[in-house]
């Protein structure tokens, strides 16, 4: 009996650690490291929105549904976030022909 918990436990190990080093690979590879979404969770009115690269973002934020519930370019880092009730969105941020993606969570 102890076993074969002991091979579950093993097998469950390499399965757990191949999926988080993939993650690790994607993240390294992607552009989304130079944008940043802050406060999050966000709690008051205003969330900012940093990136690399100064200029205007087209900014686009979905429910769970998928529907755009906001739009909005950006020439600065500020993001009134007031018409969204409480909940868990995507924003989306298109700048310079690249998209990036964030969750946003509202308090």
């Amino acid at each position: 009996m102890k076993l074969i918990y002991f091979s579950l436990f093993w097998a469950f190990t390499l399965v757990a650690s191949a999926q988080d080093s993939g993650d690790i690979v994607d993240y390294n590879n992607s552009q989304t490291h130079k944008f940043k979404l802050y406060p999050n969770p966000a709690f008051g009115d205003i969330v900012y929105i940093t990136t690399s690269e100064n200029g205007s973002k087209e900014i686009t934020v979905y429910d769970v549904f998928g529907k755009a519930v906001l739009r909005e370019r950006l020439r600065n880092n500020a993001l009134d976030i007031s018409p969204l009730i409480p909940g868990v969105y995507v924003l989306q941020l298109r700048q310079n022909n690249k998209t990036m993606t964030r969750k946003l969570v509202v308090k």
